[in-house]
This record gives C-alpha cells, structure tokens and sequence, in this order.
C-alpha cells in the first residue's frame, strides 16, 4: 500500500502570494495595456508558481516522483506539433503559416536533426523508463490527458487570434527552464546533464516564437474586446499547465494515483 507526503504546516500556501493577485477587468485600450496585462498574468499565474515545481527544482522529489512527471509531461510535449498544426490550418495568411510551421519541427524533428519529442524521450529514457510505455502514454494520469486535450481543441474552436494568444506562455518559460537545468542538475544524482537537452534547445526556440505571437497579437486585437480575449486565451493556457501539476501533486506527493496510472516504485 503506498504511503501519503502531505503538506506540513511550515507549507502551506499564504493567500498573500502572487498567485492570488486578481487580474484586473478593465477595457485594454492599447497594445500598450494588453502587453502590460499579460505580463502580470505571466508573474501571477504561470506554472512556476505551483508548488510541484518547487519540489522538483529543489531536489526534493524521489526518484519515481520525477519519473512520473517526465511520463505525464510527455503527453503535452508529443501533442505540441499537433495543436500546431491546427493553428496553421486556421490562416489563410501564408506569411502566418510560413512563421508558425517551424514550431512543427521545433518538436517533430526533421529528416536530418532531432526534435524535441524525441529529447523528451531522451529524458525519460535517462531516467530508466521504457520508450515504448511513454510513447503509449498508457501511464498517465487522466488529468494530464483531459487538460491537454482541452488546449488542443481550443486552438481548433476559438479564433485564430486566441490560438495564437495562447501560445504566450512562453514569453515566461526560459527562466522556467533555466532554475530546472541548474536545480535538476544540482540535487538529483540520477539526472545526467546530456540528458537535459530538452530545455537547453528551448532557452533560444521560446523567445523566438514568444516574439512573434507577441508581435502578431498586439497588432491584430485592434478593440477592447479582442485584447481581453488575447489575455484570456492566455489565462486559459495558464490554467492548462497548472492543473497538471495539481494532478501530479495529488498522485505523486498526496500519494493518490489513479487505477491505470503509473505507479512508482516507492508507492509499490
């Protein structure tokens, strides 16, 4: 029967911090204004807020814990291309398209090179897990899937605008990447450097895609109404990679996966 970490009093989440900082609603009549907003939803709500990657970052996760978020993370990174794929079947810009679709092989890979999907399984690989179990994603957590689905289908469903929107987060993540190849690299004597190339390659691929949609969104929401749906695409987005963290927080620290999960062996 597997054991529970729970969350000691010394813990526990203050309401006074960031995350709990409320996102104005007032009209957004500028760039200037929609830029500054998503900003601090970026400060406010990104995912590196979240406690899980604390733990991660700071050496504090066992073994079969870091295994498990390698396992449900790879879920989101192998459905990247595909959510990509759809933005660019929205635009009949061929420009747009043009700039979008080497986010495809960002992940995919190209005949000559390797793409980020298959560092990610480089990683796992790392980290003693079989490539064929990952790439079934038999293993991960249904919250995983029904949150990355959800992004998926929002590019499909909203505007064009908002699936570019959504994309932001990335202005926030090369500091997300840079505290997890230093912290993972510092405390887990498991973590081998040549695997984490994964979030080396990002450090320079997410500011050039966060530069474009950034660009493209402050010229094309051109009405109060269309910044707020840019800044709630983001939003959406934000709560997207949250939840899966909440998700592995409550299987893998809380110490309840669900029948079907992956099951480290420390919960065994």
């Amino acid at each position: 029967m597997g054991h529970r970490q729970t969350r000691t009093e010394g813990d526990a989440v203050s309401l006074d911090t960031p995350q709990f900082t409320t996102i104005p609603k007032t009209p957004l009549e500028s760039a200037e204004e929609m830029e500054e907003r998503l900003r601090l939803i970026g400060q406010t709500r990104y995912h590196n807020l979240h406690p899980f990657h604390d733990m991660l970052h700071g050496g504090k996760l066992n073994k079969g814990q870091v295994q498990a978020w390698a396992i449900n993370r790879y879920y989101y990174q192998c459905s990247i291309p595909i959510k990509d794929a759809i933005v660019i079947s929205r635009f009949d810009d061929r420009l747009t398209r043009v700039e979008w679709r080497h986010r495809i092989e960002d992940h995919d890979g190209a005949p000559e090179s390797e793409g980020g999907i298959e560092r990610w399984l480089q990683l796992t690989e790392g980290l003693g897990i079989d490539r064929a179990y990952v790439e079934s994603t038999e293993g991960i957590l249904p919250a995983t899937r029904f949150a990355v689905d959800a992004y998926v289908h929002f590019v499909r469903d909203r505007t064009p605008l908002e699936a570019i929107a959504s994309s932001l987060t990335e202005l926030f993540a090369p500091s997300l990447h840079e505290q997890r190849i230093e912290g993972m690299l510092q405390h887990y004597d498991f973590i081998r450097p040549e695997i984490m190339t994964y979030f080396k390659r990002r450090l320079t691929q997410a500011p050039r895609d966060a530069e474009f949609a950034l660009n493209y969104v402050r010229e094309h929401a051109r009405t109060p109404e269309e910044r707020a749906a840019v800044c709630d695409a983001l939003l959406f987005k934000t709560q997207v990679l949250w939840v899966q963290l909440d998700a592995l927080y409550h299987a893998y620290v809380s110490g309840f996966p669900p029948p079907g999960a992956f099951v480290p062996d420390e919960l065994t």
